[in-house]
């Protein structure tokens, strides 16, 4: 299998797509002045973005920062441009106008190789798990830590136990994706997520298509990565109940451009009709 360009690009037979940095590791990129120097402002700054396709105007002027740290989950109705937004932060696709700035530095004018070293920041979990079809659940984890580590054999090998044992999933290493669970999976593919231990993780409908009792599951781990970590994540997300337990701030879109923002009793006050249809539907 011809290996992706970048580590977030995923090959065209994968599941979806998941990025994948890491930590406890020897990054080429990363450098403790530069990590220093980046931990005091908010993680992730969007000004005025604007995204169309065709004639279809998908985010419209859209502010948002999101503090180091922080938990934002970004809600709305299909099509108003919530994993389009998730895509411009990660350099995925380029903005129409406005700028993006993570940990203080702007990425919209970036080229591809400065765009290859900023991913390496940022963990994405895309809604489907984007595991390889072809490689076992170690193999998938291994994949980002051959490629932008120096790590030897052994150090991997400790590493991918590590990582695994962190999602519950440290006994399936020799299993092949299709001998998973769709909630098995996602936790694999968080797992190689946080290979490279960065400081931002995206998360694309982590929970969609699971069980309740699965979704409880992935929101807890949400949580805890928050906890014991410290990570500054957005997450978009239809499951309004899951945002409410790990989130600190919701955010609602509308027409490309943000409705109402603030905890979930924040938006429960919101006289706005759209946002308490948007409620009254959701819940």
């Amino acid at each position: 299998m011809t290996p992706p360009a970048t580590a977030i690009t995923p090959p065209e037979n994968a599941r979806g797509t998941t990025v994948a940095p890491l930590a406890g590791v020897k990054e080429t990129s990363r450098s403790p002045a530069s990590a220093s120097q980046t931990s005091a402002g908010p993680a992730v700054v969007v000004q005025g973005l604007h995204k169309s396709y065709g004639e279809q105007k998908v985010l419209n002027g859209l502010d948002l920062k999101v503090g180091s740290g922080q938990t934002v989950a970004v809600l709305g109705r299909s099509g108003t441009g919530k994993s389009v937004l998730l895509r411009l932060i990660v350099g995925l696709q380029k903005p129409d106008a406005g700028t993006i700035q993570l940990q203080g530095q702007e990425i919209t004018g970036a080229n591809l190789e400065e765009m290859n070293e900023i991913r390496k920041k940022i963990g994405f979990l895309f809604q489907h798990a984007a595991l390889y079809d072809s490689l076992t659940v170690e193999e998938n984890i291994a994949f980002p830590l051959r490629r932008h580590t120096e790590m030897t054999a052994a150090q991997r090998s400790e590493r991918i136990r590590e990582l695994l044992a962190s999602v519950g999933m440290d006994r399936d290493l020799d299993k092949m994706p299709s001998e998973l669970s769709g909630g098995m999976q996602k936790r694999v593919g968080l797992a190689r997520a946080l290979a490279l231990d960065p400081d931002i993780l995206l998360f694309d409908e982590p929970t969609a298509g699971l069980d309740p009792i699965t979704a409880a599951e992935i929101g807890d781990l949400i949580v805890d990565l928050k906890k014991k970590r410290k990570m500054t994540a957005v997450v978009v997300t239809h499951d309004i109940h899951g945002a409410r337990t790990f989130a600190d701030r919701l955010i609602l879109l509308r027409e490309g451009e943000i409705a109402v923002e603030g905890t979930f009793a924040d938006l429960q006050k919101s006289k706005d009709d759209f946002v308490v249809k948007f409620l009254k539907n959701a819940c």
